[in-house]
């Protein structure tokens, strides 16, 4: 990693550590699938602007060989979005920051499998151990509390395991179809998919706010637009396991932007929590 390249993985960094609290104050005026599917309208027109001003459509076509992968893309993106709004809805924004964001371990894990090269060493593998042990700690306290968040952190989770294995499969595609190619299957499977199935089982309104717009802006603009972008543009360069030592920052500031804007409590098993996984992040991107 050079200087450029680090300082842009921090921004982005910082961005997605807040994501979750955002999310979560949006949920608070729309239902999960339905808040979802706003972000990929948003962010789904980001991208087109993007490609539009780069002019990266001209000449822009699929071929026949590059739909099953789309495809396949755009459904995994679908249901990981699901499960990530589902569970922060269920969870709390600071439990639900350390857990998606435990993604970045989890795609140690997988790159050691799926990247040829991407090998899990030692070091590697003494950094997944003590994350993962941090969120068992965080599990066992939430199971001998009979904590009501428990549901959610286990589908945060399942979440944040489907988003280490989109990074993977996007640092793979990324090297053979157009990015435009990628960041819309995602926005247009998401949307047609969440249209339909939000219709069908989430009859409660939408409350139209400030509050509803400002997190679609910051979802879709930030998340979905610039931050998607600039991950596909550093994927294409370095490896992922390369970029998750500065990804290490994101459970932290999640848990910082949780406690200060939701007024989630900082309790010593939260922290723990937080502190190994950014402690088995660093150490896994070595």
């Amino acid at each position: 990693m050079d200087l450029k390249g680090a300082a842009v993985a921090v921004l982005i960094s910082v961005l997605w550590g807040a994501n979750t609290v955002v999310i979560k104050m949006g949920l608070e005026e729309a239902p999960p699938l339905r808040l979802a599917c706003m972000r990929f309208v948003v962010g789904g027109a980001v991208i087109c602007l993007w490609a539009w001003a780069t002019g990266r459509f001209a000449g822009f076509r699929i071929e026949p060989a590059e739909w099953r992968p789309l495809a396949l893309l755009g459904l995994l993106f679908s249901v990981q979005m699901a499960a990530t709004n589902v569970g922060t809805w269920l969870t709390s924004a600071a439990h639900a920051s350390v857990l998606i964001n435990l993604y970045a371990v989890h795609t140690v894990v997988l790159a050691h499998f799926l990247i040829p090269g991407d090998r899990l060493t030692i070091r590697k593998l003494a950094g997944v151990l003590i994350a993962y042990s941090g969120i068992v700690l965080l599990g066992a306290r939430q199971v001998a509390h009979g904590s009501p968040t428990l549901l959610g952190d286990v589908v945060v989770t399942v979440a944040g395991v489907l988003l280490a294995e989109r990074t993977v499969y996007l640092a793979r595609a990324v090297q053979r179809l157009d990015p435009v190619k990628l960041l819309l299957a995602q926005a247009i499977v998401g949307t047609a998919l969440f249209v339909v199935v939000s219709s069908l089982v989430e009859p409660a309104p939408t409350r139209w706010t400030l509050r509803l717009a400002g997190s679609i802006a910051y979802q879709g603009i930030l998340i979905s637009g610039f931050n998607f972008v600039v991950n596909l543009a550093l994927l294409r360069r370095y490896r992922p396991s390369a970029l998750s030592a500065f990804f290490l920052t994101q459970p932290i500031f999640g848990v910082i932007a949780a406690a200060l804007v939701a007024g989630d409590p900082l309790t010593p098993d939260l922290l723990i929590a937080c502190a190994a996984v950014a402690v088995g992040i660093g150490l896994t991107s070595r």
